[in-house]
């Protein structure tokens, strides 16, 4: 199975990115499953309804979230009626929507798609995900009950993204960090076959301090005092995230790559599928 995990989408300049790239690396690629974090993509805090179809419409077949999940509040309500929207899995009880979903991909098979977040720098009352993604793991064991398994770790912390990586060493296909807006070079199959990266980037302008305009970060970390609003970066967006390929036998990955389209950083497709 070919895999295209997309990072953090960041405001406009981000789904525009989405929009004028993703189709064409489904089309090129030939890709049977792409999943997108959405989690700041309603003016770089959430998501709305009508951005969570867009998404799709691209040619999302799952859109993960993170902590800014209910930054717009309608997401509270609209997650309900969107099936391949996921939210963190270790959310607080009686969270609404679900933090894992079975999706159909491309070519007609199905995937697991899992959703959590990390607690080591940030918000403690969240429940371990460590615990969350075992009951699934369980539940829907690789190659028994789907034939890829997907999880999005949204984490501050690269060694408790790390640990997340290995406690699921060959019981996923893909670990992939979010969070932190910031391509990692950590790329790999880990010894048991499952593929890693600490952290798939943001799709933002990266001409910013994490996708938002440099002024008003910069104003806090020189003075301390907030000026006004965070407001994302409008300039020419790089989609950025990673490729992942996986033995149809197994489940698990054999090949794994970076993949970053427009805008600043320097471009990488993955080699195995670009000739």
């Amino acid at each position: 199975m070919r895999i295209l995990f997309v990072g953090d989408v960041v405001g406009r300049t981000g789904r525009t990115a989405i929009t004028d790239h993703l189709p064409g690396m489904i089309r090129d690629w030939s890709l049977d499953l792409v999943i997108v974090n959405g989690e700041n993509s309603a003016g770089g805090f959430g998501i709305t309804e009508a951005i969570y179809h867009e998404l799709l419409d691209a040619g999302a077949d799952a859109i993960t979230l993170g902590n800014h999940a209910w930054n717009q509040k309608e997401a509270l309500v609209f997650i309900e009626r969107a099936p391949r929207l996921i939210r963190p899995l270790n959310f607080p009880r009686h969270s609404p929507g679900r933090g894992a979903a079975l999706v159909d991909t491309k070519n007609g098979k199905r995937a697991l798609v899992i959703n959590a977040i990390g607690r080591v720098f940030m918000e403690p009352s969240n429940n371990d995900p460590f615990a969350a993604i075992e009951r699934e793991l369980e539940a829907c064991p690789l190659r028994e009950g789907a034939d890829a398994i997907v999880v999005d770790f949204h984490g501050e912390a690269t060694s408790e993204k790390q640990g997340m990586g290995f406690f699921c060493d060959g019981r996923a296909s893909l670990v992939v960090g979010t969070h932190t807006h910031v391509p990692t070079a950590d790329h790999q199959v880990l010894p048991n076959g499952t593929a890693y990266m600490s952290d798939a980037g943001m799709t933002g302008d990266y001409d910013s301090v994490i996708g938002m305009q440099k002024e008003e970060p910069l104003q806090r970390f020189l003075t301390g005092i907030p000026s006004a609003r965070f407001e994302p970066a409008s300039g020419v967006a790089t989609l950025s995230g990673v490729a992942v390929e996986t033995d149809d036998a197994t489940g698990l990955a054999v090949k794994i790559a970076p993949v970053r389209a427009g805008g600043r950083l320097s471009p990488a497709v993955p080699g195995f599928w670009v000739k």
